[in-house]
């Protein structure tokens, strides 16, 4: 979409609207350390899984891909990126896994 085109929004919500989104995203990073995640992952590089924008590649455009993120994080999956099994994380609350999804899904940024 051209500039020109895009609504016009007040300096200071623009302003409020970045904080938010830096914070979601570093929040998701804090909430992926949290919970062990980065061991694995890491956002543009392989380390024992796949990065996280390969991740966001795969699935685009899947509406259940959230779904299944959340589900092999809780539950455990193997064979989706080789033999090697993500192990699962049953303690982690559903609404972090979410929100960890949408972060990864978004290519962790």
């Amino acid at each position: 979409m051209p500039m020109q085109n895009l609504p016009r929004v007040a300096p200071g919500l623009f302003a409020v609207l970045l904080v938010v989104l830096s914070s979601n995203s570093l929040a998701s990073n804090a909430l992926a350390r949290k919970n062990d995640c980065l061991g694995c992952h890491a956002a543009a590089t392989k380390l024992v899984g796949p990065a996280y924008q390969e991740v966001a590649t795969k699935y685009a455009g899947q509406p259940d891909a959230s779904d299944m993120l959340v589900q092999s994080m809780r539950n455990s999956s193997v064979g989706k990126w080789g033999d090697m099994p993500m192990l699962p994380h049953p303690k982690l609350a559903e609404a972090d896994a979410k929100r960890l999804a949408t972060w990864i899904l978004g290519g962790a940024k």
